[in-house]
């Protein structure tokens, strides 16, 4: 690369110490059997606790990731409300809880309160002391049941049909037709009633 104008000529020697500032990762394996013990360790101590807190399902933000559905911060007090569980409750029973976030539609709503409902249905709650469970505490065979500790997973809310055959009606639908036909309707609809409602005034004044 030439040099333009009167700018003074470089002299780049390239004798700095560079060994010195390089960064290595030979403690990578290290490190990665350490995070694994930690993991186990974790997990011991969580006993039979599930390994994630609960947390809802909701949208994604904007147009173009809002057809998704994804894991939210935590479960509004509607939604805690409607599927009968105490905030406080919901707290100790691994539901994250998020007073800040507000429901803007049933179907999110309904959808979280069901996730809600199916989580408490499987939810094994084991008593302090064993001969004196409280309010709430399982009981009996349900204290010896499988338990597992994986998340639940997001439920698809989308309903899909089953692949069947075109009908003849459905092939001859001209769907940009019909769309364009309700377009135009809407547009003049104004005009036609006003139209409509002046030729009723002329009949009406020539009985007279």
């Amino acid at each position: 690369m030439g040099f333009g104008h009167n700018n003074v000529l470089h002299k780049n020697h390239f004798r700095k110490d560079w060994q010195r500032h390089v960064r290595t990762w030979f403690d990578q394996p290290g490190r990665k059997l350490r995070r694994r013990t930690a993991r186990k360790s974790r997990a011991a101590l969580l006993g039979a606790r599930p390994l994630q807190l609960l947390r809802p399902a909701v949208r994604g933000q904007t147009i173009r990731y809002n057809s998704k559905i994804r894991e939210g911060r935590g479960f509004t007090l509607a939604e805690l409300k409607e599927a009968g569980v105490g905030r406080k409750k919901a707290l100790g029973m691994g539901v994250v809880v998020d007073h800040r976030r507000r429901n803007l539609s049933e179907e999110g709503r309904d959808l979280n309160v069901q996730r809600l409902k199916s989580y408490m249905e499987r939810l094994i709650i084991f008593p302090r002391k064993a001969g004196k469970p409280k309010k709430g505490d399982s009981q009996g065979d349900d204290l010896k049941a499988e338990t597992s500790r994986t998340q639940m997973a997001l439920v698809d809310p989308y309903v899909h049909e089953a692949p069947r055959k075109i009908t003849n009606e459905e092939r001859e639908f001209q769907a940009y037709r019909t769309l364009r036909d309700s377009r135009a309707a809407a547009r003049h609809e104004g005009k036609r009633k006003a139209r409509q409602a002046k030729k009723e005034e002329e009949e009406a004044n020539k009985k007279k």
